[in-house]
């Protein structure tokens, strides 16, 4: 059985996280103590009480779905040895596969995300901003629609997340312009997402400069397992190419739905998601409804995973 392992993005937070996974062991309780330690932050007790407020900063978000992931991840292949053919990973998610495959070390992907966070709202400079999930709509429609718009003010489609929910992302009068000009063309629905920022677009470009540099300060392993990066949608293990993405995709689109149309091309028979929720669940379920997706969020879903493995 060919498989596949993937791990979300911002949004998939929510107070008590990872909180049983930390607990399990010594090891995952003393990463997080010296996540804080080392960043004079207090990051477990932001996932374990909250506020929402502050669980909401992408500063602490990211690292947040970063740590339960891999906790999670960890946890699953002590009980399953599974070892995937592809990793992937949702916008912060990419730098979760990367610990997945054994490119990054945990601490240091956590590091990279923190500053990750901050940088991509401190790049926008408190300009006005927004993000909006347009449903109903194609990709390349929404992305033709961004083009129209780009002739007066700054917007791009920025997650391709399935082949009928595109988020957009840019300057507030930008994306309003845009939420019109969709409607006009027969939308169902515009969602405006809240976030600190307007992620994956031209606006934060000094972020890509700011994390490009804190990269090289980071050592990267070679992987063996290759994997599928949001900038283009293919795999790789050139660990030049790995670097150079990590910074671009601040500043791309998150081409998702070519990620999962990519392994489902290369045969993958099962995809593991690692991390809160099931968001990348529900997304590959509208890109293919036969492809089964197992969910690794809590320590007793390790146990449902040994079962449905059975049943598949």
């Amino acid at each position: 059985m060919k498989t596949a392992f993937v791990f979300p993005g911002q949004g998939a937070q929510y107070i008590g996280m990872a909180m049983d996974l930390a607990e399990s062991r010594e090891e995952y309780s003393w990463t997080l103590q010296e996540f804080d330690r080392i960043n004079q932050t207090q990051l477990w007790n932001i996932m374990r009480d909250g506020p929402e407020s502050a669980l909401q900063e992408t500063r602490y978000t990211q690292p947040a779905i970063l740590f339960h992931s891999i906790a999670a991840l960890k946890l699953f292949q002590t009980e399953i040895g599974i070892k995937p053919d592809y990793v992937a990973g949702h916008s912060l998610g990419e730098f979760s596969a990367l610990v997945a495959n054994n490119t990054l070390q945990w601490l240091d992907a956590m590091y990279l995300v923190h500053k990750r966070g901050e940088f991509m709202i401190r790049a926008n400079q408190d300009r006005p901003f927004a993000m909006a999930a347009v449903i109903g709509l194609t990709g390349d429609t929404v992305h033709h629609i961004c083009l129209q718009v780009t002739q007066t003010y700054t917007v791009v489609a920025a997650n391709f997340n399935t082949p009928e929910q595109t988020v957009i992302s840019g300057t507030r009068e930008g994306v309003e312009a845009a939420s019109r000009l969709a409607e006009e063309a027969g939308a169902k629905k515009i969602v405006p997402l809240a976030v600190g920022g307007p992620f994956h677009s031209p606006l934060i470009t000094r972020a890509e400069e700011w994390l490009n540099q804190e990269i090289a300060k980071i050592n990267f392993s070679q992987p063996e397992i290759p994997v599928i990066t949001n900038v283009d949608a293919s795999p790789t293990t050139n660990l030049d190419k790995i670097r150079y993405n990590l910074a671009k995709q601040v500043t791309s689109p998150v081409l998702w739905v070519d990620t999962i149309n990519f392994l489902i091309s290369r045969g993958i028979d099962l995809i593991f998601e690692f991390g809160p929720k099931n968001v990348l669940a529900g997304m590959i379920k509208k890109i293919n409804r036969d492809l089964p997706v197992i969910n690794i969020d809590k320590l007793t879903d390790i146990e449902k995973a040994k079962i449905r493995m059975k049943e598949l």
